[in-house]
């Protein structure tokens, strides 16, 4: 735990930039909170362990007042919410205690090959077809690997759920608002194992500052995502895919 006495808003500032541009891009697009927060605080001197804790602990907060404001701009499609959220909480269960008894980075790489397949598709069909949109049929699965691969690989909801649903044909508005949603389930079942480690020692200066900047950013990644035309959403969900599976590849093999 940190001093709050003693705490300044030097010590802040960092946190809740990148705090708030990680929300930001997340709520707008459906992913990227987990992927550019750990990447900026391992950038920043945090270590692995206390970074991945910490992102994990906000992610409780941030994703609860992101829903909420997917929910009031009326970006959520409530039964495809309950076909994700339940996979998704027992693949995150499964993937925690996977976690303890192998190394899940041996697959890591391959499934950022396939998601950054997946953001060129999508970049490609953004500039290829008008927003023709159709009811996912694969998506239970989606909520399970997504949980899974986000408890044992630090990060995925996101990537995998999103991507392929839009991949299938789904409206970006209401895919991304809705997976944002029900992340916030997601999240406080892998958090609450995190605190039962570790304690509120996860609970550290950077987290406070991630809190800070992602509460903040919550509430204007949604207003983003309801307000942009479909076919640029596609793009950007692509751009963003393909540019963060390349980077995890790279500082996967190196």
């Amino acid at each position: 735990m940190f001093d709050l006495a003693n705490l300044s808003l030097f010590d802040l500032l960092p946190f809740i930039v990148v705090g708030f541009a990680a929300q930001l891009i997340d709520g707008a697009l459906g992913m990227a909170f987990g992927v550019i927060s750990t990447t900026m605080l391992l950038s920043l001197g945090v270590p692995p362990a206390a970074a991945s804790a910490g992102v994990h602990t906000v992610e409780t907060f941030t994703t609860g007042v992101s829903g909420a404001s997917h929910i009031l701009h009326k970006n959520v499609d409530w039964r495809l919410f309950a076909r994700l959220a339940i996979p998704g909480v027992i693949g995150g269960v499964l993937g925690a205690y996977v976690l303890t008894q192998i190394d899940a980075a041996t697959v890591k790489p391959f499934v950022l090959a396939y998601l950054g397949a997946i953001g060129l598709y999508l970049i490609w069909r953004g500039f290829h077809f008008p927003p023709t949109h159709k009811a996912p049929r694969v998506v239970e699965p989606l909520g399970l690997a997504g949980g899974f691969l986000d408890a044992a690989g630090g990060g995925g909801w996101g990537p995998v759920v999103t991507g392929n649903l839009l991949v299938q044909g789904a409206e970006p508005r209401r895919t991304i608002g809705t997976v944002n949603t029900a992340e916030f389930v997601l999240t406080v079942s892998i958090s609450v194992t995190f605190i039962a480690a570790l304690g509120w020692a996860a609970f550290t200066v950077a987290t406070l500052g991630l809190l800070i900047g992602g509460v903040a950013a919550a509430p204007l990644g949604a207003w983003i995502a309801k307000r942009a035309a479909p076919k640029i959403l596609l793009v950007l969900v692509g751009v963003l895919l393909t540019l963060t599976s390349a980077y995890g590849v790279y500082r996967a093999l190196a």
